[in-house]
This record gives C-alpha cells, structure tokens and sequence, in this order.
C-alpha cells in the first residue's frame, strides 16, 4: 500500500460519523418542508488527518419512491452552494427521487461556508492586460497582495480550497451515508471536484452526469483555441440579432473593434467616478452579456449591450459600469479573490510571462472581437501566494461512461471532458444557457435521468432545442 493511499485511508477513518438520526429539518424560511439537514466533520488538510477539522453543512431531498441509491449534486461557482441549489432548484429533481435520495453540501470553498470574510469572496483586484514582462510582474504583485489580505486571515484554510479537497470532502459524505458509490450530477465548476472525485475514487462511481462542466484537464493554449472560436461565433450570433432587431445602429462589428482599440489607447471615462474603461475592461465587461442575452426575441442584455457601446462612443463608460455595479457591486469586475482561491489551487493559471504572451496572440489571431476574454481568469493567478495542489491529471482507466451536456457556450468544455472516458456521450442543447439540469429543462433532465436510473445513455449525436424537443 503505497504512503498516499494509506495516508488517504486513515483521513477517512479520522471523520467523525454521522448517523441516520442526525438528520434533522432544515433551517430557513425557504427551504423545501421535506429537506433534511445535518453535519459532516472532516480534515482541513487531507494529508493530516490528526490536525484541524471543518464542519460542513450537508443537506438531502429524500427518495419519494422505492430508494435505489444517492445522487450527489455538486454546486459550481467556485462558491457555490449545494444546500442553495436544492432549495431554489429542487423541482428539477422531482422524478429523479421516485428513486434516489439526492444530497448535496455546502462546499469549503462555498460564499457562505463563513470561515473567510464575505468580502473576501465579493471583491478583487481590477485586472489589466500586460504589455510587456515587467507589466506582468506589476500585475502579479498586484493580484498577490489582495490575495495575501485574505491568505493572512487563515492561511491554511485559504492553502487547501482546491477541488481535490472537495472531492475528498464528497467521498467523506459517502461514507456517512453508508453508500457504496455514488452517481453525480456536477454543474459548471462542479465539474472540477467531480473530475477529481473520479479520478481519486474510480471504484465509487456509479454514474457522473457533467452539466456545462468547466474542463480543467486541457492546457492553457489548448482552451483559449476553443474557447476563443466560442466567443467569436457568440459575438457573430450578437451582431445577427443586431442586424435583424435594428437595435444597435450601422456595423456593430466595426464600431466594437474600433471603440476597444480606442480605449486601450486612451481609457474611456465613467462621468462622475474616478475609474475608466481600457479595451480590454470593455471585453470582460460585455462577456456575460453575450453569454446570457436573456429570453428570446427581445433579449434584454444584448439589448443593454448595445445601449453601452453607444454610450462609451460619447465618451462615457458608464453603461458598461452601471450593470456590472448592479451584478457584482463593483465600478468594473473584479477578479474574486476567494473564487480565485480555488482556481489557482486547480492549476487554472499561467505558468509564465511566455505562456501568457502565447494564448495572447492565439487570441488575436482567433478572436479579434474578444480576444482579451481567453486571458482574464487566468490573470487573475498571477503572483498568486498558494501553490497548485491540484493539477491536472490523466482519468483512470475502469470508469463508467459519463454523460455530458452543454449549450452554445459551454459544448465543446463539456464534450471533451466526457470523450476520454471511453462509451460516454453528450447531449448538444441548441441554445443558449447555463446549468440545463438545474434551470428545468425537461429534454436535457430528461436523458440525465433515465442515464442516472438506468444506466442508459442517448445515442450519439442526441439534441435538445429550445422549447423542449
């Protein structure tokens, strides 16, 4: 038995049980009446499993029916919480309990977990695109000294907020609930611990179901190249609307290209703040907007897009800041330190200036619209004072299929995710969107649960359109 194993071994051995009684109704005016809550104890670093412990929050919607099993759902974020997303989302679920137990938990690196301050999880440095090696080197400084003000408050609990801690967390909670293995349903991020859960654990998973899972096993160049041709063709569906709605004026296109070069050299202004808008602010500021338009035909954030392009050409960046104060509290977005925390632990940096100055000019070649977007979280690691202690590492052989599913935006992370475990597959849903299980939509939640019961997966090439087919 070599040291990892044994030493994984006796960290399962030090958490404290829980036992059938420690379930107890959940706390919160808006929790589900038949949601159960309880605890589970595990340790802050794995590889000492005498040291300090977490507590963590666990919740449960019970099998309705005849119980088979225990389906686990794994929030993303970073930051997510489980016990939300039961709470808010549990009708989704509604025939998957006619035969499984669903649980989920709230994660150590969730916003709400409580051990690091809010603000810590809420703010972040403003990110700046390097010019040059010594431009790096000040960014890294900068990125290193917001995250030292929270690092500081706790470091070995900001060092060990890496999915693998999370996966171990998960496999902690089987344990408790007496189950053999598992099945997952694992949303956007939560792809990462599940991947990692899969990966450490092999021989405990029954069924991984990945919803527009982030891919953390492609390097840095390799994920730029896809996901820059995604946002290029998400601006190119932008602008079709623009020429088919007459809501953005004459060549959006051009206009775009030409105010981004334009605020790189000369930052544009937010009348009556102290903060201006660089090209590549405008990108990151207008990517959610591009991803998420809102309900189809009116689309109401393409719509505010165009509304803030306008505006930035009468000199005032103001409409871009108005809607990310209003979603994040902040003049421009922040790089979250405490989403961050995770992600540099994933390994989801740049290794070096030369890595970074080689997914730039990928993303000049492939994205000219967007080119800075394939850079922004990755910037956000620069300097930062943690180390990778999980990095990406090839899946086992013996795993059963996975089945994945995405949209426009979130396919291609998904798909190759699923392909290197041989007989997986992946539903394609022809729209827009995020998280297909959790927001209701009855074709994608259907094939995930007859895959969860069942074992059965689509055919190949299986599609689901917007309205349902």
């Amino acid at each position: 038995m070599t040291f990892v194993t044994t030493t994984l071994l006796l960290a399962a051995l030090a958490v404290v049980p829980a036992t059938q009684d420690d379930w107890e109704p959940c706390t919160g005016a808006d929790r589900p009446a038949d949601m159960e809550c309880a605890s589970v104890e595990v340790p802050l670093d794995w590889a000492k499993p005498n040291g300090r412990t977490l507590t963590l929050r666990i919740a449960r919607l019970p099998a309705t029916g005849t119980r088979t099993g225990t389906v686990v759902s794994i929030p993303g974020g970073p930051g997510g919480s489980g016990i939300d997303d039961l709470t808010y989302y549990g009708k989704s679920f509604a025939h998957l309990r006619d035969r499984f137990d669903v649980v989920s938990l709230e994660p150590r690196n969730a916003t709400t977990y409580g051990r690091l301050p809010q603000r810590c999880f809420a703010t972040g440095p403003w990110l700046t695109r390097p010019d040059s090696r010594d431009e790096y080197a000040r960014l890294g400084v900068t990125v290193r000294a917001k995250a030292q003000e929270c690092r500081k408050l706790d470091p070995e609990f900001f060092d060990h907020l890496d999915s693998a801690s999370v996966a171990r967390d998960i496999d902690a909670v089987r344990a408790v609930i007496g189950e053999e293995r598992l099945s997952f349903i694992a949303t956007s991020y939560g792809g990462v611990p599940a991947v990692a859960y899969a990966r450490l654990f092999p021989a405990r998973v029954r069924a991984m179901y990945l919803d527009g899972a982030v891919n953390q096993l492609r390097d840095a160049a390799t994920e730029a190249r896809v996901r820059y041709r995604t946002y290029e063709t998400q601006f190119g569906r932008f602008v079709a609307w623009c020429g088919s709605s007459g809501a953005c004026g004459e060549d959006v296109e051009g206009r775009w290209r030409r105010l981004v070069d334009a605020a790189d050299r000369a930052p544009i202004p937010v009348a009556g703040e102290r903060v201006a808008y660089s090209g590549f602010d405008l990108q990151v500021a207008a990517m959610p907007h591009l991803v998420g338009p809102g309900p189809a035909p009116e689309y109401p954030r393409w719509r505010q897009l165009a509304q803030a392009i306008a505006r930035a050409e009468e000199g005032d960046a103001g409409g871009f800041a108005a809607y990310v104060k209003a979603g994040v509290g902040s003049l421009k977005p922040p790089s979250f330190v405490g989403m961050n925390a995770t992600m540099c632990a994933d390994g989801l940096r740049f290794r070096d200036h030369r890595e970074y100055r080689a997914v730039r000019a990928l993303g000049e070649q492939v994205s000219p619209n967007l080119d800075g977007m394939g850079l922004w979280h990755r910037l956000g690691c620069t300097g930062w004072p943690a180390p990778v202690t999980n990095p990406a590492a090839r899946l086992p052989a013996g795993l059963p299929p996975f089945l994945g599913a995405g949209t426009w935006t979130d396919y291609d992370d998904t798909a190759d995710l699923v392909r290197r475990v041989p007989g997986s597959a992946t539903v394609r849903y022809d729209g827009h969107g995020h998280g297909l299980y959790l927001t209701g939509n009855g074709c994608v939640i259907a094939h995930a649960n007859a895959y969860l019961t069942d074992l059965r997966l689509p055919p190949p090439g299986t599609t689901c359109r917007p309205g349902g087919s």
